[in-house]
C-alpha cells in the first residue's frame, strides 16, 4: 500500500489538521510518485481552455525537456503535465544557491492561484498569503531544498474546504457569498474537501526541483466518519489568521454541525 494514497479519504489522515504549519514530508518510492491511472481527458480540456495555465521562463526549458524524457513524452513541461494527473512546477536556486524561485509551471487544476502571478517569485513570495509561513516554515523549507538529492522523492498533502467539485478552483467571490448556500443540513452535499497530493524531487541532469500537485476532491458527506470528524476538528483548530484567509467563518459552523449528525462509528481517533 502506498505511503500516500490517491484519494481524499486516503490523504486526509496524513495531512496537517490545525495548529502550527509543518512540512509533514513522507519518503516515496518511484512507483508511489504519480497517479497510476490519470484522467487525461480532464487534463487536456483544462489546458486547452486556459492556455495561461502554462508559464515558462527560458531557464525552465531544459528542465522541462528532462521531465518529459523521464515520462517518455514530448512537449517539455507542458507535455509532461498533460501526460500525468499532476500539475508540475519547476524551481531553481538563484545565484546564491540558497533561494529557490519558480521558473516554470503547468497547472491545469489550480487551487485559487494564477501561475502568471507567481512566476519568478522565491518560495517565501509564493507562500506570502499563508500566515506563518515566513516565521514557521521558510527556513526549514529552504534548507530542505538545498539538501535534496537526486533520486529521492518526498510527498505531503493538505486540505481545503471548497464550494465546488471543480478541479480548477479560482474563487472570484468573497466567502460570505461563496458559501451562502451552505447549511448544516446540506453541508454534506454542498461542501467539498479538496486535497493536494504534493511531491518534490530533484532532477539529476539540470538540478532543478520538480514540485508536483495532484488534486483530489470529494463531497464532505462521502468521506469516512473518521475523516468527517477529522475535518470538524481541523477547522476548529486552525489559527485565526488562517481561518480568516480560508473564509472559515462562513463554512466551519455548518461543517461542524453536519459532523455531529454524521455517523460516528470511527470517532475517538484523536
Amino acid at each position: 500500500m502506498a505511503s500516500l494514497g490517491f484519494s481524499v479519504d486516503d490523504l486526509l489522515p496524513r495531512a496537517r489538521g490545525g495548529g502550527a504549519l509543518k512540512m509533514g514530508l513522507t519518503a516515496l518510492l518511484e512507483d508511489e510518485w504519480l497517479q497510476p491511472e490519470p484522467d487525461l481527458t480532464a487534463r487536456r480540456a483544462s489546458f486547452d481552455t486556459h492556455p495561461d495555465s502554462v508559464q515558462l521562463t527560458q531557464r525552465a526549458v531544459a528542465a522541462g525537456e528532462e521531465i518529459a524524457a523521464m515520462l517518455g513524452v514530448d512537449g517539455g513541461l507542458e507535455g509532461a503535465a498533460r501526460s500525468a494527473w499532476e500539475d508540475m512546477c519547476l524551481l531553481e536556486p538563484d545565484e546564491t544557491g540558497q533561494t529557490y524561485r519558480l521558473i516554470g509551471a503547468a497547472v491545469a487544476f489550480p487551487t485559487d492561484w494564477h501561475p502568471a502571478d507567481k512566476i519568478g517569485l522565491p518560495l517565501v513570495g509564493l507562500h506570502k498569503p499563508i500566515h506563518g509561513y515566513a516565521d514557521q516554515l521558510a527556513s526549514g523549507v529552504d534548507h530542505f531544498m538545498t539538501r535534496l538529492k537526486a533520486g529521492r522523492i518526498f510527498g505531503r498533502c493538505n486540505w481545503f474546504v471548497s464550494p465546488t467539485a471543480d478541479l480548477r478552483w479560482i474563487d472570484t467571490q468573497p466567502p460570505e457569498i461563496t458559501f451562502a448556500h451552505v447549511t448544516p443540513e446540506n453541508a454534506g452535499e454542498t461542501l467539498f474537501i479538496r486535497s493536494e497530493r504534493q511531491t518534490l524531487r530533484k532532477l539529476p541532469e539540470t538540478g532543478a526541483i520538480l514540485f508536483t500537485i495532484g488534486v483530489y476532491v470529494a463531497p464532505l458527506g462521502t468521506l469516512s466518519p473518521a475523516n468527517i470528524e477529522r475535518m470538524a476538528q481541523a477547522v476548529q483548530t486552525i489559527p485565526p489568521e488562517e481561518a480568516e484567509r480560508r473564509g472559515a467563518a462562513h463554512f466551519a459552523p455548518q461543517l461542524q454541525a453536519f459532523a455531529v449528525s454524521a455517523p460516528a462509528s470511527n470517532r475517538g481517533l484523536f
